[in-house]
């Protein structure tokens, strides 16, 4: 199985669309494994992220494993979580922070490797682009109100907000994100796991 996983990793690597990153010695940034439990899909690395290879190791990151209910260890170590972004290198800075993930990267290479995690019991979508590939929605449905009526995408999808501390306004606004929200994350994600 780890073969099938390190095949892939290359054909990623030997895709030309990804030539510009590989020559540069940038290696693709996700994680997947026959063991995981539960995926998370976000946007794509940030600069930080691609620079150290490690996702959610920041802020953010701190924020989403509060979230999540779950240690660092349990986050990096346990093999049961699973990081699939919409596209697996930085795409770069824009205007108004960093750029969108590209778009039919995730549509190319998560199928080959989900058919691989025959064990994912849960898939948390974090942000706008993750929700929109994978809830099939349209460009004008609201982030908030999606996330508000996350229990008709269960038991497949749990959408939530990016855990940015910059979404702390958001979040004082909408009060029923940590008081009804996440709790639900955090049950659902410690019976995936104790299990």
């Amino acid at each position: 199985m780890q073969s099938e996983f390190q095949k892939i990793f290359q054909e990623i690597q030997a895709d030309p669309d990804n030539e510009s990153f590989t020559k540069q010695g940038i290696k693709p940034l996700y994680y997947a494994s026959s063991s995981a439990r539960i995926n998370i899909i976000g946007q794509a690395p940030g600069r930080i992220a691609q620079e150290k290879m490690k996702f959610w190791d920041d802020p953010s990151g701190d924020r989403l494993r509060t979230w999540l209910g779950v240690s660092r260890d349990v986050f990096y170590n346990s093999g049961m979580i699973a990081i699939l972004p919409m596209d697996f290198y930085y795409p770069g800075k824009g205007k108004s922070g960093d750029l969108p993930p590209r778009k039919d990267f995730a549509k190319k290479w998560h199928p080959q490797l989900l058919k691989l995690m025959h064990d994912i019991q849960l898939t948390i979508l974090v942000g706008a682009y993750a929700t929109r590939r994978y809830l099939h929605l349209r460009y004008k449905d609201r982030l908030t109100d999606i996330v508000r009526n996350y229990q008709q995408y269960l038991p497949d999808y749990f959408p939530i907000v990016h855990p940015s501390p910059r979404n702390k306004i958001w979040e004082a606004k909408n009060p029923w994100f940590e008081e009804q929200v996440i709790p639900d994350l955090q049950r659902r994600i410690q019976i995936i796991l104790n299990n």
